[in-house]
């Protein structure tokens, strides 16, 4: 896991950190792509590729969410605006299910649904980020908003930028919360009973990232104003819920 998570962490890197120009950020990302390859032949220059590869190997793991991954920051450089749902939908599959589909195979699971739990738990808590992040994602150029959702919602990308919290927002929002709440529960109904010890992890996330979407429903979704977000303890009380609740169970 440790292995897997700085992957991510360092593949996120590329894009999120430093001011470089987009040019040399894309450059480094075609290079870290062609790394991951070598690493399939223990011939990276990149010690934690190397490993990566051997955990891949020693847990089976497809090769397709790492790749994918890669494509969803891509997506970051390129994109700062969605168009539709089906756009932002593919890029929180890219950045976040992908992860879950890599992590899933380490946990071990009895029920193929574990995939579809990954993939619609991504996409849960790529939203939930989304809506909390308006601001912060405003001031670099971003809306992930898709724009068909501010234009029904009658939103300009100015009121966005100038973080003005009106009627119509708050609508938008809500709007935004209840799709949320729905990949949310398709993520509930795929993960099989037998599979939720398994899942702690994964649940504990899940657990936390919908209390974070209840905190932005409980500030009346004035994400421009409001410093929405779940305490240490309450992610360390959550957790131990979570990790109570299948222990004594199972």
């Amino acid at each position: 896991m440790n292995t897997v998570y700085a992957f991510c962490r360092e593949t996120d890197d590329i894009v999120d950190e430093g001011f470089e120009p987009v040019e040399v950020k894309f450059e480094k990302l075609r290079k870290w792509h062609i790394e991951l390859e070598k690493a399939f032949i223990g011939e990276s220059s990149y010690t934690l590729l190397n490993t990566l590869a051997k955990t891949i190997r020693q847990f089976n793991i497809p090769l397709e969410p790492f790749f994918e991954l890669l494509k969803g920051m891509e997506m970051d450089l390129q994109n700062k605006r969605y168009v539709d749902f089906e756009d932002l939908k593919l890029y929180c599959y890219r950045v976040a299910s992908t992860v879950g589909l890599m992590c899933i195979e380490i946990f071990g699971y009895k029920h193929n649904t574990a995939k579809d739990f990954a993939v619609n738990l991504g996409i849960a808590l790529q939203l939930t980020n989304i809506m909390r992040d308006v601001k912060k994602d405003s001031l670099n150029g971003r809306i992930y908003l898709p724009q068909e959702d501010l234009e029904k919602f009658r939103i300009s990308e100015q009121e966005i930028f100038k973080g003005i919290y009106s009627p119509g927002f708050r609508a938008l929002m809500e709007y935004e919360a209840e799709r949320a709440k729905y990949y949310f529960n398709k993520a509930n109904e795929a993960l099989n009973l037998d599979d939720k010890p398994s899942m702690f992890a994964a649940r504990a996330m899940q657990h936390i990232y919908y209390k974070l979407l209840e905190k932005i429903i409980g500030a009346d979704y004035n994400v421009f104003e409001k410093n929405i977000k779940v305490t240490k303890f309450e992610k360390i009380g959550i957790s131990l819920g979570v990790w109570a609740k299948y222990s004594l169970v199972y």
